[in-house]
């Protein structure tokens, strides 16, 4: 008879139950979020200062963007894509942008031992056979996956390995199922705009990025178009290494470059005046 292991036994169990906790703090926080608004719009209505109004009403986006902001942070995944879609400027209220644009690239990294077995398990060898080197944190982590910087053996460039977070797909579909039962509800009783079909596309959508090979694929096609019809491309496509991409793993060139979000710090880092035709031309 096999001895009693209690740590897997408990792994399995926290596993299973996982859905329902990440289910169960999802909906206590967009209750909250949601109960919040409603209670505004009963005390903005006593006011008749128009200007007072839009001051009260700054002042409760600027609440709601913190606790948006921090649902987004804490539970990942899937809410990380709502923090990007949403941080858009036409598409919600101006502090829910300011607080949601700084999430695109820092999502919660995986910690290293599991970036490890899922490396190892998809491409069938050792991190010490195939690379030389492998930086253990991270050059960045969003909501599907993250990206190391490594050096194959017997090689002098740095490739950049981009690693699916575990476990994070069946966490990402628990997430949207939460969120279109919230946008039916939203529909049938606030909004006059038919949000369950937006969130039926985006799981439509996003059930595409979890296979790595369909991505390389897309990148290839992309680099060829534009190698093939440019004499100079405008843009540099990372090269791919086809030996070394599955569906969750992918490895590509490293090239160095500035976060669009960091390129008015890269202006004035450079002495360009933040105000003139260089600057202007580089943010359009």
């Amino acid at each position: 008879m096999p001895p009693f292991n209690f740590k897997e036994i408990q792994d399995k169990l926290s596993h299973s139950l996982r859905p329902w906790q990440r289910s169960f703090q999802f909906w206590v926080r967009a209750v909250d979020i949601y109960t919040g608004y409603k209670a505004f719009q009963v005390r903005v209505s006593f006011v008749k200062d128009v200007q007072k109004q839009e001051a009260m009403w700054e002042q409760q986006h600027e609440l709601a963007a913190q606790k948006i902001y921090a649902m987004c942070s804490e539970l990942g995944g899937f809410f990380l894509k709502i923090a990007q879609i949403v941080g858009k400027p036409d598409l919600a209220p101006a502090a829910w942008v300011r607080r949601l644009v700084t999430l695109c690239d820092q999502a919660p990294a995986t910690p290293f031992e599991a970036v490890q077995l899922v490396l190892e398990r998809e491409l069938g060898r050792s991190i010490g056979d195939i690379f030389e080197s492998f930086d253990v944190y991270p050059l960045g982590s969003a909501s599907i996956a993250q990206v190391h910087r490594a050096r194959f053996r017997g090689d002098n460039s740095d490739v950049v390995v981009k690693v699916q977070h575990p476990g994070v797909q069946d966490l990402m579909m628990t997430d949207i199922r939460n969120l279109q039962a919230f946008a039916y509800y939203l529909q049938k009783t606030d909004i006059m705009f038919d949000l369950l079909s937006v969130t039926k596309e985006m799981e439509k959508q996003i059930g595409y990025e979890f296979d790595f090979t369909r991505e390389g694929d897309a990148m290839e096609r992309i680099r060829q178009f534009l190698y093939k019809n440019n004499k100079k491309s405008p843009v540099v496509v990372p090269r791919l290494l086809h030996d070394m991409v599955t569906r969750k793993v992918l490895v590509m060139e490293y090239i160095d470059g500035t976060p669009i979000l960091n390129l008015g710090d890269e202006i004035a880092k450079r002495g360009i005046n933040p105000g003139g035709k260089i600057a202007a031309a580089a943010k359009q």
